[in-house]
């Protein structure tokens, strides 16, 4: 389970405006290795954490590139899943590595995603110049890839805006935060932002949940209900948070659990200016 806010806006009007604003969850087990986000790639020129799973290693859920490339993926709740087939996270990074714009590596993506357990990924180009394009794909849903119009979205583990109330819910706080971005400190907003990715108020009754996720999420409902999700062995583990303002400039805040333990955490924070 994870979950994704964002709002963009090409061409903002205000100088004070951001072109992007991202918060993310990811969800997974905390004993799962991972690596922390730092910047890798043949020049240093890609940013994220690496899952570090054994036959998934290499892959990651969020990462973005200097030259303006974005993605990030969620899987798509399921009861069954293929143990055979491929690892999603190297959707991502195959984005960040690859020389083919967005729309494309979507298009293609999606002749090929049948080979997948259910995903949702998203890919985009951040030009300062060309103005920004963000696209959205989802291998159980429909059969192209779409350019989203500048707006603001919710992403869980359903396909794109799909209404649960989690998403409903987190989406508001996210937005009334986004209201007041342009007046607010940078750590202000961050703070606020951080804030609503570890909301932990379960979300019930959701019939949506219930009918996609069946006897799977039944007995942890309560937890998988919420924002941010806190179980034993499995919840909310990262934090992330990416600011792109009016001239190309990055802020990349992780926030990471430590050693499994839901009361350590480490916050790591990137800038750097997108090339043009």
């Amino acid at each position: 389970m994870c979950i994704i806010f964002f709002k963009f806006d090409p061409r903002p009007v205000s100088k004070n405006a951001y072109r992007l604003i991202l918060a993310a969850n990811r969800d997974e087990f905390y004993n799962r290795p991972s690596k922390l986000a730092d910047f890798w790639g043949n020049n240093n020129e890609i940013l994220s954490g690496l899952d570090m799973e054994e036959g998934k290693a290499g892959g990651t859920w969020l990462g973005i590139s200097t030259r303006g490339k974005l993605g990030a993926l969620t899987n798509y709740l399921q009861p069954q899943q293929d143990p055979y087939a491929r690892g999603r996270g190297e959707l991502v990074t195959h984005f960040l590595t690859g020389d083919m714009d967005s729309l494309s590596y979507l298009k293609k993506v999606s002749t090929e995603g049948h080979l997948y357990n259910g995903f949702n990924l998203l890919a985009a180009d951040l030009s300062t110049t060309k103005g920004d394009v963000v696209c959205y794909y989802g291998n159980r849903g429909q059969p192209e890839p779409v350019v989203l119009a500048p707006g603001t979205y919710g992403l869980s583990n359903a396909l794109l805006e799909t209404p649960w109330r989690k998403l409903c819910f987190g989406k508001q706080l996210f937005m009334e935060v986004v209201e007041q971005s342009e007046a607010l400190p940078k750590d202000t907003l961050v703070t606020h932002l951080l804030d609503v990715l570890n909301n932990e108020e379960a979300q019930l009754p959701d019939p949506a949940i219930e009918d996609q996720g069946r006897e799977y999420i039944q007995p942890i409902l309560s937890k998988y209900a919420a924002v941010c999700v806190r179980c034993a062995t499995y919840g909310t583990r990262t934090n992330t948070i990416i600011l792109v303002d009016a001239d190309g400039h990055v802020t990349f805040i992780e926030r990471s659990m430590l050693d499994k333990d839901a009361s350590r955490w480490e916050t790591n924070t990137y800038e750097f200016t997108l090339q043009s």
